[in-house]
């Protein structure tokens, strides 16, 4: 084997090119994804800056920084980031274990295009962040698409079985602490006085010593179950951060007022905003804030015993209903209807099977998604409240609905969807596509060992009919061989 490199060994020559990360390693559009991510990437047209300098002849004008600039360090090559996003939500990692895993592991860094092995790490755990904010939600679902066009293109799964899916929704929850008024008004307290500080604004009193003894009265009397006295402490804390943001808006809208940074003005009105809707807010009211920093969670009941209210964000999945393939993940801001999101979900999911030249024909979902026909031309619905109305055919394609909550299962605990870390409702869309992602990644390397799958160089050295005396040679060379205990 060629190497350019005389004192290292290939990585191909280290690690079983059968092995199923291996295999994927060869099988995955690599050069697509590359294509379609790199513009994201280029160097931006800067339009400079004009600069009149004065001299012996007079006033010259020269056009200083226009064009595209080269300087700075190399960017880190796509594959690299893009195989680290497949892996960490493939085996269940955050970005620094998979940073630390991919330096200790051959086969990973063949699956990211690399050459030779390399005892470091691939980036900074920060970059993986960063270059998953640069693709954004469309760069995910080209991830989410190279997968599903991967296990076509392998044989692991049918086009036309494709064609019928099951849909579900589910929660994917924040990561927020549980919503306590006690908790989030003296947040809102601190955030407000600390804000005000950053403008310039001196207040008279911040209530610092007293929110916190508050706050720790608060747990105590709801730990001890005395209500009577949890209730009079949490009025006291909504009279103090009501006196605090009085306070705050009455010299914001002074007449001397100047602020000196506007970035510290617009966080300032930001958080009394949010800190007036907590203040504001009783226990029946609609559109409640439960986080402080994260305005867009939701309180959803699934009418679960173990978890009866889960806090985040309405996604829905859409898999194949034969083989479990994750072909749509996306999520809903906002708690609406299942029927409603049926059309979204499966508008995603026929344009990440654009390439399969597959349509969805048949969907398969629970009571939900009913009275959604209309909304849904050319599909077949199938639930549970049409089953007198059902064929044979149909009733067992309803019985194998439940598979779908297996897959939900596996991608909560397995691919880190049980919490999303991400900043916004974009961070949710990406979160969820990210974990289906994920899950495809896995679910090919199973069919690649089930199935006996090799690398695609070798699909195609076995397409090419080998000399007779080589094949005589290989079939002497192994009845030679002796086995090895």
């Amino acid at each position: 084997m060629e190497t350019t490199d005389f004192f290292r060994c290939r990585i191909d020559a280290m690690i079983n090119l059968r092995h199923p990360l291996a295999v994927l390693a060869t099988r995955l559009p690599w050069s697509v994804i590359e294509a379609r991510l790199a513009p994201k990437f280029e160097r931006k047209d800067r339009p400079g800056q004009l600069i009149e300098e004065q001299d012996m002849l007079g006033i010259t004008s020269a056009l200083v920084g226009a064009g595209r600039s080269n300087a700075g360090r190399p960017r880190i090559p796509i594959r690299l980031l893009a195989s680290l996003l497949y892996l960490k939500h493939s085996f269940n990692l955050s970005d620094e274990d998979v940073c630390e895993r991919w330096s200790e592991s051959p086969l990973w860094q063949f699956f990211s295009g690399m050459d030779y092995y390399e005892h470091r790490l691939p980036c900074d755990a920060t970059q993986v962040g960063r270059f998953r904010h640069d693709i954004g939600e469309d760069g995910m679902e080209l991830l989410l698409k190279a997968t599903i066009d991967t296990a076509v293109a392998a044989g692991t799964v049918k086009p036309q079985a494709l064609e019928r899916v099951t849909v579900d929704t589910t929660v994917q929850e924040k990561a927020i602490a549980h919503p306590v008024d006690s908790r989030l008004l003296e947040i809102a307290r601190h955030k407000v006085a600390s804000s005000a500080k950053r403008c310039g604004i001196s207040l008279k009193q911040t209530f610092a010593k007293e929110g916190k003894e508050l706050r720790r009265k608060a747990g105590g009397y709801a730990h001890a179950k005395q209500f009577r006295r949890l209730k009079r402490t949490v009025k006291r804390q909504r009279t103090t951060l009501g006196i605090v943001m009085r306070e705050v808006q009455r010299k914001l809208d002074a007449p001397d007022f100047a602020a000196t940074n506007a970035k510290a003005l617009s966080d300032l009105r930001m958080w009394l905003e949010r800190a007036e809707r907590v203040r504001t807010q009783k226990t029946h009211d609609k559109n409640k804030l439960y986080a402080l920093h994260a305005p867009e969670v939701e309180c959803i009941g699934k009418g679960k015993a173990r978890k009866p209210y889960e806090f985040g964000v309405k996604a829905a999945v859409v898999i194949s209903h034969q083989t479990g393939l994750m072909v749509g993940a996306r999520s809903f801001p906002g708690n609406p209807y299942d029927g409603h999101i049926l059309s979204a979900v499966l508008e995603q999911a026929a344009n990440l099977l654009q390439d399969v030249a597959v349509k969805i024909k048949v969907v398969v979902a629970d009571l939900g998604f009913r009275g959604v026909d209309a909304d849904n031309p050319g599909k077949e619905i199938i639930h549970r409240g049409k089953f007198k109305s059902l064929n044979p055919q149909q009733k067992a394609w309803l019985r194998r609905r439940q598979a779908v909550e297996p897959a939900i299962g596996h991608l909560k605990s397995d691919h880190r969807m049980d919490r999303c870390w991400l900043r916004g409702a974009l961070g949710d869309a990406m979160h969820t596509i990210s974990c289906a992602a994920g899950y495809n990644l896995r679910w090919l390397l199973r069919a690649i060992a089930k199935l006996g799958i090799g690398p695609a160089f070798l699909c195609l050295l076995q397409m090419v009919p080998l000399p007779a005396t080589v094949l005589r040679s290989a079939h002497m060379g192994s009845s030679r061989a002796e086995p090895v205990m």
